[in-house]
C-alpha cells in the first residue's frame, strides 16, 4: 500500500472522528467541558455547542473533498488550517486555566490532523 493510500485513510478516519465529536459537543457540550475540565455555565455550554456545529461542518467538508472523484484543495487547506486553529485555541485554554491538562490531548490530536491534512494538501497539489 502506498504511503499516500495510507495518509487517505487516516484522514478519513480523521474527518469521521470530527464530524462525530463535533456533533457530541454540539448536542452534549457540558459531557465535554466536563472531560476536559472546563467551567460549564449556560454562556460556556452555548458557545461550545457552537464550536462543534463548525467542527461537524468542517469535519464533513474534509470528508466530502476526500471522498469526491476531483480534488478539492481549497476544502482541504481550510481544513488544515481549522485543525492548527483549533491547536492554538485549546492550547491557550489550557495556558489560560480553562481546561485542564487533559486538554492537551484533544490539542495535540489537532495539531497532527492539520500536519497530516497540509501533507494531504501538498500531495494533491502535486498531483494536479
Amino acid at each position: 500500500m502506498k504511503k499516500k493510500d495510507i495518509l487517505y485513510k487516516v484522514l478519513v478516519l480523521i474527518s469521521v472522528a470530527t464530524v462525530v465529536s463535533g456533533a457530541l459537543q454540539m448536542v452534549r457540550p457540558a459531557l465535554v467541558l466536563g472531560v476536559i475540565g472546563g467551567e460549564s455555565t449556560a454562556t460556556s455550554r452555548h458557545f461550545f455547542g457552537i464550536v462543534g456545529m463548525f467542527m461537524v461542518l468542517f469535519g464533513g467538508a474534509m470528508l466530502h473533498a476526500l471522498l469526491s472523484v476531483t480534488h478539492h484543495r481549497v476544502v482541504v487547506l481550510w481544513s488544515g488550517l481549522q485543525k492548527i486553529g483549533a491547536f492554538v485555541a485549546v492550547s491557550l485554554g489550557v495556558g489560560k486555566g480553562l481546561f485542564s491538562v487533559l486538554a492537551l490531548g484533544v490539542a495535540g490530536f489537532d495539531l497532527m490532523s492539520g500536519m497530516l491534512i497540509f501533507l494531504y494538501w501538498l500531495t494533491i497539489r502535486n498531483d494536479s
